[in-house]
C-alpha cells in the first residue's frame, strides 16, 4: 500500500497539528533510517539486526525526535520511546529502549561517521538510500551532484497545485485575498502554497484546482497537443494530467487498469473537471480506442524522481523491478504505437532518473519503429532539453521532482 493511503487510514479523527507531526515522523523516518540506525547501532551490542522489527521501529522513531526534531524535548522523545516499547514488546524491551535512547540523546549534533567509509558508502548510509541505486547515480553524475539529489530527496516537497480554471494568476490573487501565501513554482508550472491540506485551501471544494507537481505540469507542455482534440490517456490514474489535457482537448479517454486508481480518477474529476473526461477500465497494452492523433502514455516506472514525495519508494526499488519495468514500457510503447494516426504524437513520460525508463528506452523503441521519430517543439525552456530533444527534469538541478518525456511522432 503506498505511504500516502496507508497513513490517511491510520491517522483517523486526528487534529490537524498532530497528523501534520505524525506525518513529519513517519515520512522522515522512512527517509532517514539507514542514517537513525548508524546512530542507534553502536548503543545495540549485539547489532541492531538483533532487534525485533516492531521494537526497532520505536527506537528510529524515537531516534528521529532525537537527531531531528529540535521542538520535541530529548526527555519527552525518550519517555515516549520507553512507553511505545513497552506496549508494543513488553516490558523488558522498555528497559532496553530507554538504555539506548538515554545514550542516543547524550550525542552531540554531528552525525555518526565511519572514518572507514568509502564515498559510496558514506552517502547511501547518510542520506538512506540503496547503495546499488548510488552508485549508478555517482556513475553519471559524480559526487557533488548525486548529493545534492539525495538531499533533496531527504527533503518535504512543497505543495504545488495547478488552475483548473483560469490562470495561475487568478489562483494567486484568491489566495492572497484570503491570507494564504502563494508564489509561482518554476517556470511558471504551477503555483507553490504555504499548506500542507489541500483541501482546506480556497477554491478546493470549487474545483478551482488540482494538486501537482511542476515537473508534471511540463511534462504537458513539452507534449504540446494540438488543441481540440481527442486525447487517449493511457495510464490516467491518479489524473492529473488528464485534468490539464482536458482544458483544451476536445475529449480525453482516461484509461485505468486498476478499480481502485480508477474510483480515485473519478473522484477528483468529478471535483475539478470540466465534463469532457471519460474514465474508462482498460489495460494499456491492449488500448480499446481506434487510431487517435494525441497518445499520452504516462508509464508504470521505479520513481526515482519523486523520492521527496514518496518517502517509502527507495524501499522498495530493486535492479530487478527496474528490469521488469523496463521491459513492461517497452511491451506499453509496442501497444500504442499501433494506436497512433499517421501524423498523430505519442508522448511518453515517466518520474524516473533511470536511462533504461527514458533514453534508452525510446532509442529502442525508435529501432523497433521507424515510422516514429523525434520531434521538440521549443514550448520548454532549452535548459531542459536532453541533447537528443527529450524532456529530462532532474531534481538536482531543477528544483523539482524528475521527470522525464519524449514526444514521438508517426510519419507514416
Amino acid at each position: 500500500m503506498p505511504f500516502d493511503v496507508a497513513l490517511d487510514r491510520s491517522l483517523g479523527a486526528l487534529e490537524d497539528r498532530d497528523k501534520r507531526l505524525t506525518h513529519e515522523l513517519a515520512a522522515g523516518v522512512l527517509r532517514q533510517s539507514a542514517a537513525l540506525d548508524a546512530v542507534l547501532s553502536p548503543f545495540i551490542a549485539r547489532g541492531i539486526d538483533s532487534v525485533s522489527p516492531a521494537l526497532l521501529d520505536v527506537l528510529r522513531l524515537a531516534a528521529y525526535q532525537l537527531r531531528y526534531l529540535e521542538r520535541v524535548p530529548a526527555h519527552a522523545a525518550v519517555a515516549t520511546g520507553v512507553a511505545l516499547a513497552r506496549e508494543a514488546v513488553g516490558e523488558r524491551a522498555g528497559g532496553f529502549a530507554n538504555a539506548v535512547l538515554r545514550r542516543v540523546s547524550e550525542l552531540g549534533p554531528e552525525m555518526v561517521d565511519d572514518p572507514g567509509q568509502d564515498t559510496l558508502a558514506r552517502l547511501a548510509s547518510t542520506w538512506s538510500h540503496p547503495e546499488w541505486l548510488v552508485a549508478r547515480w555517482l556513475a553519471r553524475w559524480g559526487e557533488a551532484d548525486v548529493e545534492r539529489l539525495l538531499e533533496w530527496n531527504n527533503t518535504h516537497p512543497a505543495l504545488v497545485i495547478q488552475p483548473a480554471r483560469g490562470g495561475s494568476g487568478d489562483l494567486e490573487r484568491l489566495f492572497r485575498d484570503q491570507g494564504v501565501r502563494s508564489f509561482s513554482a518554476p517556470h511558471d508550472a504551477g503555483v507553490v502554497v504555504e499548506a500542507t491540506r489541500p483541501e482546506r485551501l480556497p477554491g478546493f471544494t470549487r474545483g478551482l484546482f488540482y494538486v501537482q507537481d511542476p515537473a508534471q505540469s511540463l511534462v504537458l507542455r513539452f507534449a504540446d497537443f494540438p488543441a481540440g482534440e481527442l486525447i487517449y490517456d493511457a495510464c490516467a490514474a491518479p489524473g492529473g494530467k488528464t485534468l490539464g489535457l482536458s482544458r483544451t482537448a476536445d475529449r480525453v479517454v482516461a484509461a485505468d487498469a486498476s478499480r481502485r486508481r480508477l474510483r480515485r480518477l473519478r473522484e477528483n474529476l468529478r471535483r475539478a473537471g470540466h465534463g469532457r473526461e471519460f474514465p474508462v477500465l482498460a489495460d494499456a497494452l491492449h488500448p480499446p480506442i481506434r487510431r487517435v492523433n494525441a497518445y499520452l502514455l504516462d508509464a508504470p516506472c521505479l520513481g526515482t524522481g519523486t523520492f521527496a514525495r514518496h518517502p517509502d519508494a527507495r524501499l522498495r526499488v530493486t535492479p530487478e523491478a527496474l528490469e521488469r519495468l523496463a521491459r513492461e514500457q517497452a511491451s506499453l510503447l509496442d501497444a500504442a504505437a499501433d494506436r497512433v494516426a499517421p501524423g498523430g504524437v505519442l508522448c511518453y513520460a515517466t518520474c524516473s532518473l533511470e536511462p533504461e525508463e527514458g533514453a534508452l528506452q525510446v532509442n529502442a523503441f525508435l529501432e523497433r519503429h521507424p515510422e516514429f521519430r523525434r520531434e521538440a517543439t521549443g514550448v520548454v525552456p532549452p535548459e531542459l532539453l536532453s541533447p537528443a530533444g527529450d524532456l529530462e527534469v532532474l531534481p538536482q538541478q531543477h528544483g523539482m521532482d524528475g521527470a522525464f518525456a519524449a514526444r514521438l511522432l508517426r510519419t507514416s
